[in-house]
């Protein structure tokens, strides 16, 4: 069984819903990506108080060998990079001239940028197939959670930002573009400047801007 994050183990998700999913994970004879130790890398990368901006992703990468546990990033290694990481990394040069070396987001996540994907496995090569499993109450929990301090919430796409009602109010800063992806990018997400929006806003409330 996955390790439970400590730092999120109190979540009501862990006692009330996650032996089940666990067991019908389990049942599964397809391939289920993340691997097991990485279901929850997202959580265990940052604890809730350290959360300072929070990116939902759908679901993990179905391509073998992408999925890592943090919604958009792989692994140093792979190329070429999945096209909605691509177009990601398209607008971060645009907005703040970045080019990063691979598409590993873990140094994001260690500055408390919270990569959450809002199913939290999938079997190889079938997108979306694990959308109703039950995955959807753990991110409504996180959202409340991080959502009782000032917050930045990056919400790509529809399905995002229909989460965005499990978001406490309060004096957050909520982005809301079309999604990276192929199909996507070019109805609102190119050209919407999130990264340096959101280091404007850090910023303004006297935190360290993200080192993206």
């Amino acid at each position: 069984m996955p390790h439970i994050p400590s730092n999120w183990s109190d979540l009501p998700f862990f006692t009330e819903d996650w032996p089940a999913i666990n067991k019908a994970l389990n049942a599964d004879p397809r391939e289920i990506l993340p691997p097991k130790d990485r279901r929850f890398a997202a959580l265990n990368a940052a604890r809730p108080n350290d959360v300072r901006v929070v990116i939902l992703g759908q679901d993990p990468y179905p391509t073998r060998g992408h999925a890592n546990g943090l919604a958009f990033s792989v692994e140093p290694d792979v190329q070429p990079l999945p096209r909605s990481l691509k177009n990601i990394y398209s607008e971060l040069e645009t907005d703040l001239g970045i080019l990063r070396p691979n598409g590993d987001l873990s140094d994001w996540a260690q500055q408390g940028v919270l990569l959450l994907n809002t199913a939290l496995s999938v079997p190889a090569g079938e997108a979306n197939a694990h959308q109703k499993l039950g995955w959807d109450r753990l991110v409504y929990q996180v959202l409340d959670r991080v959502s009782g301090r000032p917050t930045a919430f990056i919400l790509w796409g529809n399905n995002a930002q229909k989460l965005e009602r499990h978001i406490r109010p309060g004096p957050h800063l909520i982005l809301k573009t079309a999604h990276p992806s192929p199909l996507s990018a070019r109805r609102g997400f190119f050209g919407s400047r999130p990264f340096s929006s959101v280091n404007n806003w850090l910023t303004d409330q006297g935190q360290t801007p993200i080192a993206w």
